[in-house]
């Protein structure tokens, strides 16, 4: 009877013990995922988005345990300000954007470096004869805004025709504005990203782009981050820079079929399917080539850069290079 009695009392606690592990592993499993709010510089259905998009549309944030959302905020260094004062744990802007915030006092880094080019380009109206920066004499050039990098960048090409902003006519005329003057004639070239001169092409432009990596060391797009996101939360860092670059090496590895689910992903440009493929494959050959390591800052890059925004006085200061990005989350 008593072995009867303690076997009975075996299986019980058995029982009991398998269906508390049973519990624990079914709670780890469905663990919720990580909220991350991520802002953006401009509305989320910008072509130059599409890594993002695709990395979400496609699961790829999920399948890292994140739930991403997006919140377009006014421009890239709104984003840096924004994720410096805690109102969201990553964001995005070009890799030159710490440059700039760092020395009023803003304490963002680069995470990840979406490309190893320039994001912007230099577009020409075919009939208005523009062949090198000398000819931007009394031309009139239309950029997003003059506190946007793409002016900045406009003052470097006209630098070496040893042009100054006197010697154009810069208009900053906003997202939509910087093409539609472009389109129509009243302008007759612009620094903007490669889906705007996509847009006037497709009003029936015929242009000629350059890369202003030529002339500039610009940079692409970065996922940014404030020093406390990085020293209290890196392992969602790590995840989402993950996520990111398998999108992007896609995107970069075959445009044709990224626009395809890119298409999915944002169905507002539902018949503008080669347009989306214009740009993404310009993106992938112009804009994403270029790094040893995808999603890697080059410190010489960027140092050079920083030396051109204090000899522009566009920074009162530098700021040590290694205070501007890290790689520590480039796998």
């Amino acid at each position: 009877m008593a072995t009867l009695f303690a076997r009975c009392v075996r299986a019980t606690f058995t029982a009991v013990l398998a269906a508390s592990l049973g519990l624990a592993a079914g709670t780890a499993s469905a663990q919720a995922p990580t909220e991350v709010t991520y802002l953006l510089p401009a509305p989320k259905n910008a072509i130059a988005f599409a890594p993002l998009m695709l990395a979400d549309h496609k699961k790829y944030y999920a399948d890292e345990g994140l739930n991403v959302r997006f919140v377009s905020v006014k421009g890239g260094a709104d984003v840096g300000k924004q994720l410096g004062a805690g109102n969201g744990d990553l964001g995005g802007a070009l890799g030159d954007t710490p440059i700039i915030l760092r020395p009023n006092g803003i304490p963002v880094k680069g995470v990840a470096l979406l490309g190893g080019k320039a994001l912007h380009q230099l577009m020409t109206r075919e009939d208005r004869n523009i062949k090198t920066p000398a000819d931007l004499k009394g031309k009139t050039i239309t950029v997003v805004a003059y506190q946007d990098t793409s002016f900045f960048a406009t003052l470097a090409i006209l630098a070496q025709a040893d042009l100054t902003r006197q010697d154009a006519d810069i208009q900053g005329a906003g997202a939509v504005g910087i093409w539609q003057l472009l389109a129509s004639g009243k302008a007759d070239a612009m620094v903007g990203a490669p889906e705007m001169g996509a847009f006037a092409e497709e009003e029936g432009a015929k242009l000629t782009w350059q890369s202003t990596n030529e002339f500039f060391p610009g940079m692409a797009q970065a996922v940014l981050a404030s020093d406390d996101m990085i020293k209290n939360n890196p392992e969602t860092i790590r995840k989402f820079v993950r996520a990111t670059l398998k999108a992007v090496n896609e995107v970069q590895s075959d445009p044709d079929a990224a626009a395809a689910s890119y298409l999915e992903a944002v169905p507002s440009y539902k018949g503008r399917e080669d347009l989306v493929k214009k740009v993404l494959n310009y993106y992938a050959k112009n804009v994403y080539p270029g790094q040893e390591k995808l999603g890697e800052f080059d410190a010489k890059r960027v140092e050079a850069l920083q030396d051109y925004y204090a000899k522009q006085d566009i920074i009162s200061k530098k700021t040590p290079v290694s205070e501007l990005f890290t790689n520590e989350f480039v796998q």
